[in-house]
């Protein structure tokens, strides 16, 4: 069996495909009424720059730029484990998209706080199979897509 090596082109097609692609299916999970909390939209951000960094690169050949797309896919990454994380239960999210401590509250005080609380919580899984949430396989692709950016820049160097 013949490897057919990838040249860096291909590889940062490849990596800022899938940002583009997790893009698109988290519109498509919205569209169909998976409205996403704040967490699944900072999650998209490191993406969208991902798709632009590799529109860039494949016009100028720095190093750089490769190492910037595998730091924006690994940021992503990043986020989705804390919000699995979040989802788990394992530690708290952001005070502004998950239930917080009501014990202590006054009558008052809790209303303005359910009148305040977000509609898409952060603590919730909207979605799952297997038992893998979006936020897990956020984290799992966003990380492989950074080893092909990392794999990219490699081949910048070579």
């Amino acid at each position: 069996m013949t490897r057919i090596p990838l040249t860096r082109a291909q590889l940062i097609v490849v990596a800022a495909a899938g940002s583009a692609a997790m893009l698109i299916g988290a519109w498509i999970f919205q569209y169909f009424g998976f409205a996403p909390c704040k967490l699944c939209i900072w999650q998209r951000w490191p993406h969208g720059i991902a798709v632009l960094i590799g529109a860039v690169a494949l016009v100028l050949p720095y190093t750089l730029l490769a190492l910037l797309g595998a730091l924006s896919a690994a940021t992503t990454g990043a986020i989705g484990v804390y919000h699995s994380g979040v989802e788990r239960g394992w530690w708290q999210g952001p005070a502004s998209c998950t239930s917080g401590d009501i014990g202590g509250l006054s009558t008052d005080e809790l209303m303005e706080t359910i009148l305040a609380a977000p509609l898409v919580r952060c603590d919730e899984i909207p979605w799952q199979m297997l038992g893998v949430s979006m936020a897990n396989l956020n984290a799992l692709i966003s990380f492989g897509l950074a080893v092909i950016w990392l794999l990219a820049a490699h081949k910048s160097r070579a």
